[in-house]
């Protein structure tokens, strides 16, 4: 059982790579934490310490989320993998609720890395790493939805939190032949970034969140 264990490790050590804090900490020798609104994500570092770190932090955070997903579907299709398929089995007899299984893990990592104290972002660009590797047509869809709400509203969190919520649907309407399990663990997953976003929630509520390009 040694491999099933190494996909959940993997898919922890990859998602729980602080990329954002590695980057700002690189170009300014600055702690993430401390900055604008103490969040480790790509946006924070766009909005603190320019567009092009924040696009760096971006695509790092985005990668390591399809990285787990390869590294998942490479493990899984192993010929010593020591699980047996089969149609009829539960979740453990489906290499695709391995594969989703370690997408929902490396957003998690994202979110609680043990590297920082568990204290990591929100998952938004390591979700659509994870999810980029498992359909992309499911991202494209959801990516116009955080375009067009991004447009009307300029609110980034509510755009982030309204595209999250959209992929499950996607997975299935969208995708039809989506495997279950994958469908099923994107729900998790969704609903994780948008707990996640519970600050930025209650600022909307409040008429208190910040729109892009707004300095305070």
């Amino acid at each position: 059982m040694l491999l099933p264990v190494a996909l959940v490790v993997s898919a922890y050590l990859l998602g729980s790579i602080p990329f954002s804090y590695l980057v700002v900490r690189f170009i300014a020798g600055a702690d993430i934490r401390q900055h604008g609104s103490r969040n480790v994500g790509a946006t924070n570092v766009a909005r603190t310490f320019g567009k092009w770190p924040g696009i760096v932090a971006l695509i790092l955070d985005m990668a390591k989320g399809y990285a787990a997903v390869c590294v998942a579907r490479w493990i899984t299709t192993r010929p010593d993998w020591p699980i047996e398929a089969s149609a009829a089995g539960g979740p453990l007899q489906s290499r695709e609720f391995w594969i989703a299984l370690a997408a929902l893990i490396a957003v998690l990592a994202h979110m609680f890395p043990m590297w920082l104290r568990f204290h990591g972002g929100k998952g938004v660009a390591t979700a659509t790493g994870a999810f980029l590797a498992l359909d992309p047509l499911v991202v494209a869809a959801a990516v116009i939805v955080f375009l067009l709400v991004l447009i009307t509203t300029r609110f980034v969190s509510l755009a982030s939190i309204l595209s999250a919520a959209s992929i499950p649907i996607f997975f299935h309407f969208l995708a039809r032949d989506a495997p279950f399990w994958r469908v099923m663990l994107s729900i998790p997953i969704a609903i994780a970034v948008i707990v996640k976003h519970h600050s930025n929630i209650r600022r909307l509520v409040r008429g208190e969140e910040r729109r892009m390009g707004e300095s305070k």
